[in-house]
């Protein structure tokens, strides 16, 4: 394979990886908040991806991200010296976070290593931070030594209560506003979590940012495919977002738009599990 070589692999959890690529254009361009689009093969679908890291110095990328989907399951057999097709990027709004005051910066899952850098830019702003993250588990609470590197308040929710409090992270979320009362709430994760942090801070006055996860193809706004409504108006993910504000956001039509390719998905995956392994061999030039 020709294109964007991994420089480093990481595994996180069973479905959890991270990887650092070289695409020496995107780092230069790159703010906290955007995003890229990868394609695995010549034949491969286009997907987004949060810009989890960028290195001006040597012209890498990173990325996290968890097995879902055909394309996933492509990426998660790459390993170090295999390349990417295509990365292009970067793509969409980056986030605002100068005098913002305090911030608590809310993430769950895989939408953790999309916070990073938008809590990190958030605190190299000089606004004063407080992250909050949820996860399942432990091996699931990426980047989390990362965060504790920030100039910045880090506490945790686990489902089994491995790290930090048993419970959800909008447990967190509504101790900080009594206690702490935030200026702003940025949250980034299952579109679930950001319904019922959005749902939580319009009840408690607090404005609130999310950012769309859309289903995603061109990522420059021509063709539609990541339209969401927004206080009642048509907006493209890609190039008016990814973020938005979290109390005029239509979550139940975003959650459907998410849901309508899931039988192709489910059998493209089927399709693709038979030939995994001529695929792994193929990228290691074996065939």
């Amino acid at each position: 394979m020709a294109g964007f070589e991994i420089r480093e692999k990481e595994q996180f959890a069973a479905d959890v990886f991270r990887m650092q690529v070289h695409a020496p254009l995107i780092p230069p361009a790159a703010h906290a908040g955007q995003f890229i689009i990868v394609r695995a093969d010549e034949l491969g679908e286009r997907i987004p991806l949060t810009l989890m890291d960028y290195d001006g110095a040597d012209g890498t990328v990173e990325i996290v991200f968890q097995v879902v989907g055909t394309t996933t399951d492509k990426l998660s057999l790459l390993e170090v010296g295999d390349c990417l097709q295509d990365v292009v990027g970067p793509l969409g709004r980056p986030t605002e976070v100068d005098g913002l005051g305090r911030v608590a910066c809310v993430g769950g899952g895989v939408g953790i290593a999309a916070l990073y850098p938008i809590a990190r830019a958030c605190a190299v702003a000089g606004n004063d931070v407080k992250v909050l993250l949820g996860s399942r588990d432990r091996p699931h609470l990426v980047l989390y030594d990362r965060m504790q590197a920030l100039d910045a308040t880090v506490e945790v929710a686990t489902d089994d209560g491995s790290v930090g409090i048993k419970g959800f992270v909008t447990e967190l979320v509504l101790r900080a506003i009594k206690e702490w009362k935030p200026d702003k709430v940025i949250a980034v994760g299952p579109v679930p979590m950001m319904r019922a942090v959005s749902m939580l801070t319009k009840e408690q006055g607090v404005p609130t940012v999310v950012s769309l996860n859309a289903i995603m193809l061109d990522g420059t706004g021509m063709c539609g495919t990541c339209r969401c409504e927004v206080g009642g108006e048509t907006k493209f993910s890609c190039v008016d977002g990814p973020e938005f504000d979290g109390h005029l956001v239509d979550f139940e039509m975003l959650t459907s738009r998410l849901g309508a390719y899931k039988n192709e998905e489910q059998e493209s995956r089927k399709l693709f599990a038979a030939s995994a392994e001529t695929y792994r061999h193929r990228c290691q030039g074996d065939a």
